[in-house]
């Protein structure tokens, strides 16, 4: 089963530019799929996510918040 990322934020934030870096790298790495939704699209990202931009979801759930941790997300995905 592939795993999936999702990568929540917003356009002009400089920490989800940084974080989509990140989950790119991650993702090529490991095999896993990716997509990004905006917290600006969507009013219930919005109204959950707002103060933690960017977020990392992993199939679904939180993984991280603010500064994505590559290696962090990396040993994830590989022990996924």
């Amino acid at each position: 089963m592939t795993v999936h990322v999702t990568l929540i934020g917003k356009p002009g934030c400089h920490l989800c530019d940084d974080a989509r870096t990140v989950v790119e790298r991650a993702c090529a790495a490991s095999g896993a799929t990716w997509d990004e939704q905006s917290i600006l699209d969507d009013p219930l990202l919005a109204d959950e996510y707002a103060e933690q931009i960017p977020v990392v979801l992993v199939d679904g759930r939180r993984f991280d918040f603010w500064r994505i941790d590559e290696a962090r997300l990396a040993a994830r995905l590989a022990g996924s």
